[in-house]
């Protein structure tokens, strides 16, 4: 039909608020929802005309409004390297075309021996259990632990991506040292160099060699080298093997599979440069090529084009190592970098549910809150979350004990990311310590506990709490990482509203995922309570182009429901009950659908929490035909007693 309303139609009954008389979210029938579990009678299938004011027609009173710029592409940030002289910018230009460092900086002086100039003191700590597996003989990989002394670490040997970055990035270093002493963790350290550059010491082909791997790997080296050069038998082998990769980065640090990767290979050139001798003319290229890469990691608001938290929490820690060896170097650190850590930060903390841990958002599992707190403490940046993250994405309310998140953005183009999910409005929304509605997560773990064969399945749509047409992905979810065509544009208007007996934060978002193949928009109203204790949310599928398509096309609504909440069906088969671990009570309900035959199911689900083990979980799932001239499904999530 022709005449689609641009705002859902809601509407508050006059008894909102009493669970005794019932009240609910209108989807445009004029019938509220019953809080008893009673039947509620179907929708309206027709679209609906547009409302002149639809605020006030739906009895709400905006306080504040403002319609957000669509998402298309995120913006690049802009930094420059730290300021330098004319002689500088020269030297600068003469390494970079291949003048070696030892030349600019003392021309008529012979190369001097590798060494390091200084030690590092790093204030970011590992994590202790796998430190202490590390000491037991084994590598504990996002939950899989696997034998040291069987470990391949030759250039063909095929390591899941989760090992593939733990053992050639050497990030167990810093695992090990929060275990014990030098004294009784470098024997471990050592040996197991030893077994890894016997087999890649010289620069070559493989996993050991990609560009991420060995920026991460030597910066690694440099600010845990007292493990490492702690005894003299490798001493000599491990500082030449630190200064060949050095060497290699200079040149292949271009040609880095992601941005992340490139910024890791950048820190690790500027690290390189400030703890080497003769390392001036290095640590200058290295400036300028990192600001360069951090200008085109992030968008305007600090947040990782990949969209990951992961790569966030990354690009932390990777500048909190490196702010490390300026300070080991007595040199002061670059606003470049302080800038940068000040901008990552807030974004990161918008993502963080009230348990402290994180949401699980592009691949991530749900990082616990003693590691997430850990990398903001050691990042020194004092800060509140980002409410209304606009180029990442991400839009976060929070009413009384709850909070909830959403995804109001397009997925990351391919050249970001490697776990990219097809995740656009999608929402996790949880109730002080307790997740109720949550996202599968843990693609980016896949290849320890979570099996490398689910991974794809859980980049998918219907891994989201989200709207799913015809069992496709609203975004193509290709191999390797890699996302396909679907969503390109998101349109969001946020704004505060007037309840007459509370206030309210309303999130209307709309994606064209899946325009081109079935003719419909998705679009999703999210209604939160300032007091925390209701959400009211309606999935609207309206016809993409002037004329709407024939027939009719299945759709699932899914929610995915967090570990340890038990569900309960009603008896009317449109209500579900959620008893939570502490003994509250919270009622789903969903007030009919595109059509009469709607179901309301419970079913199996899994979810990755942020060690990489995968839990057991349930699912509601909302299930029907729509026809293609569109139709809208309402549902309330609400705290009961």
């Amino acid at each position: 039909m022709a005449d689609i309303a641009t705002r859902a139609d809601l509407s508050r009954s006059a008894s909102d608020g009493d669970p005794g008389q019932g009240a609910g979210l209108n989807a445009g029938s004029g019938m509220a929802l019953p809080l008893d579990g009673g039947t509620a009678d179907p929708l309206v299938t027709e679209a609906k005309t547009p409302l002149a004011d639809d605020t006030a027609a739906d009895g709400y009173e905006a306080r504040a409004g403002e319609v957000i710029e669509p998402g298309r592409a995120l913006a690049l940030c802009d930094f420059s390297p730290p300021a330098s002289n004319a002689g500088e910018r020269l030297v600068r230009f003469a390494y970079r075309v291949g003048i070696p460092g030892s030349v600019l900086a003392a021309p008529f002086r012979k190369p001097v021996k590798p060494r390091l100039l200084a030690a590092v003191e790093s204030p970011l700590a590992g994590t202790r259990a796998a430190g202490m597996a590390l000491r037991a003989g084994h590598f504990l990989v996002s939950g899989s632990k696997a034998p040291i002394a069987q470990m391949d670490f030759s250039p063909v040997a095929r390591l899941t991506p989760p090992f593939e970055r733990y053992v050639h990035g050497f990030s167990w270093l810093a695992d090990l040292s929060a275990c014990g002493t030098r004294e009784q963790v470098a024997p471990v350290a050592e040996r197991i160099l030893a077994a890894w550059l016997k087999d890649n010491g010289k620069p070559g082909k493989g996993a050991a060699w990609n560009v991420g791997h060995a920026g991460r790997r030597l910066l690694l080296w440099l600010v845990h080298a007292p493990l490492l050069l702690s005894g003299e038998d490798l001493r000599g082998q491990t500082l030449d093997a630190a200064f060949e990769t050095a060497r290699w980065l200079d040149r292949h640090v271009t040609r880095a599979e992601t941005r992340l990767d490139e910024v890791a290979g950048w820190c690790a050139i500027v690290a390189a440069g400030l703890l080497m001798p003769d390392g001036k003319p290095r640590r200058l290229f290295g400036e300028a090529g990192l600001a360069r890469a951090l200008g085109e990691l992030v968008g305007d608001d600090g947040g990782a084009l990949s969209r990951s938290p992961l790569d966030q929490i990354e690009a932390i820690c990777l500048l909190t190592d490196l702010a490390a060896c300026y300070d080991a170097a007595e040199r002061d650190v670059p606003t470049l970098v302080d800038s940068m850590q000040a901008l990552l930060v807030p974004p990161l903390l918008a993502l963080v549910h009230g348990d402290g841990a994180l949401g699980s958002w592009q691949g991530a599992g749900a990082i616990d809150a003693d590691r997430i707190s850990a990398v903001i403490e050691a990042s020194g940046v004092r800060t509140r979350p980002l409410r209304d993250v606009r180029q990442w994405g991400y839009q976060r309310v929070s009413g009384g004990k709850s909070l909830l998140q959403f995804d109001a953005a397009p997925p990351p183009l391919a050249r970001h990311s490697r776990t990219g999910c097809a995740s656009t409005l999608a929402f996790e929304f949880s109730h002080r310590d307790q997740r109720i509605v949550v996202n599968c997560g843990g693609a980016a773990l896949a290849g320890g506990l979570v099996p490398v064969r689910i991974e794809q399945g859980l980049r998918a749509s219907a891994a989201h709490s989200t709207l799913i047409l015809d069992d496709a992905n609203s975004t193509a979810v290709l191999i390797k990482g890699k996302l396909g065509s679907g969503v390109s544009e998101v349109e969001v208007d946020r704004r505060l509203l007037d309840l007459g007996d509370g206030g309210a934060t309303r999130i209307e978002a709309s994606h064209n995922g899946y325009g081109n193949r079935y003719g419909l928009t998705h679009r999703r109203i999210l209604i939160m309570r300032d007091s925390g204790d209701e959400l009211r949310g309606e999935d609207v599928l309206l016809p993409a182009g002037r004329r709407g398509k024939r027939g009719k096309i299945g759709y699932a609504i899914r929610f995915h429901i967090g570990q340890g909440v038990q569900l309960g069906m009603g008896e009317s088969g449109r209500s579900v009950g959620l008893a939570m671990p502490d003994g509250t009570y919270w009622q789903f309900m969903c007030d009919g659908s595109a059509t009469e035959s709607a179901t309301v199911n419970i079913e199996e689900s899994l979810w990755v929490d942020g060690s990489g083990r995968p839990h057991p979980i349930e699912q509601i799932v909302v299930s029907g035909m729509v026809s293609r001239g569109g139709g809208s499904v309402s549902w309330l999530l609400k705290k009961m007693g």
